[in-house]
């Protein structure tokens, strides 16, 4: 199940969803893990900088975009004298297997990862159909 996730990575995109980018920012590539339960695919997505309210996550089809919208960070009194984080945006796109439950999807963050749980759609069962006399 896991391995039928699929990802399309792109380092710097300038379009995801057939519009133009209005922000001239780096954009980042989250790195993601991603696991599987019996009931579930679960994604921990990192974006470090990105408050609850920049978070944009959409679901089109069978195409999940996460978007995250980092604030720049302006430290009072201080001056910076080396950084290896980089302010910009996350953009990442994933194509979903048909057996998720578009309509179970969860999400949450706490400490810059954003936690997905996609669940997985129950198996249609076989079912007997009674003919009717007309």
């Amino acid at each position: 199940m896991a391995q039928e996730l699929k990802t399309t990575e792109r380092q710097v995109p300038s379009k995801l969803d057939g519009s133009e980018r209005t922000r001239s920012r780096p954009v980042f590539v989250p790195r993601t893990d991603i696991y599987e339960t019996q009931d579930n695919v679960v994604l921990l997505v990192d974006m470090p900088g990105v408050a609850s309210d920049g978070v944009d996550i959409t679901l089109e089809k069978r195409t999940l975009a996460i978007r995250g919208y980092a604030a720049d960070q302006q430290h009072e009194n201080y001056g910076q004298v080396y950084a290896e984080y980089g302010a910009g945006d996350y953009e990442r796109v994933f194509t979903l297997s048909e057996d998720i439950d578009r309509d179970g999807i969860e999400a949450a963050q706490k400490n810059g990862v954003l936690r997905l749980v996609l669940p997985k759609a129950a198996p249609a069962k076989a079912r007997k159909i009674q003919l009717k006399m007309a």
